[in-house]
């Protein structure tokens, strides 16, 4: 998806960086264009001042996408989540953070959680970027309590998996 909006605003950078923003935090837009974390509506200006852009390129990019029936399904369609890899320390939960060598790799994910379930864990989050938004993605899984770092070299075994961090 990301290649297509891509090519579609080459010649729109800045609306590119807000479509980008959009995807990444969740951000949707209502069918009056407005724009939304969850319930709470964010003002265009605020917007526009974090991304570095003018407050009308936020407007004409809520209304190209609500005027384009594909986008408008999706971009009316997102919704935040709270990522906790970066607090989970704090919760006394585990982090596992996977780099794949190709992140469309079929089967990692199953055969980490898989490791994981071996160990007698339970896992709280995994939240897998997507290659085609996140020019490296990585994988990561919180689980209820830290991992034994006695599986990484498992977890390293798994076809498409460059590198693995337990914390």
């Amino acid at each position: 998806m990301w290649r297509e909006l891509s090519e579609r605003f080459r010649a729109y950078p800045e609306r590119l960086r807000v479509i980008g923003a959009m995807l990444e935090l969740g951000l949707s837009i209502s069918e009056r264009g407005e724009i939304h974390c969850g319930p709470i509506e964010i003002a265009p200006a605020k917007m526009a001042r974090a991304l570095g852009v003018d407050r009308r390129t936020i407007a004409k990019t809520v209304d190209l996408l609500l005027s384009d029936e594909k986008l408008r399904r999706i971009f009316t369609k997102l919704k935040p989540t709270a990522a906790i890899g970066e607090v989970a320390k704090f919760l006394g939960f585990g982090v596992i953070t996977i780099v794949p060598t190709d992140a469309k790799k079929v089967g990692m994910v199953a055969q980490a959680a898989s490791l994981i379930a071996k160990e007698g864990i339970s896992i709280r989050q995994i939240i897998a970027e997507d290659p085609d938004l996140c020019p490296e993605p990585k994988i990561t899984i919180v689980t209820e309590k830290p991992v034994p770092s006695r599986i990484l070299p498992d977890m390293l075994k798994i076809p498409g998996v460059k590198s693995v961090s337990i914390a």
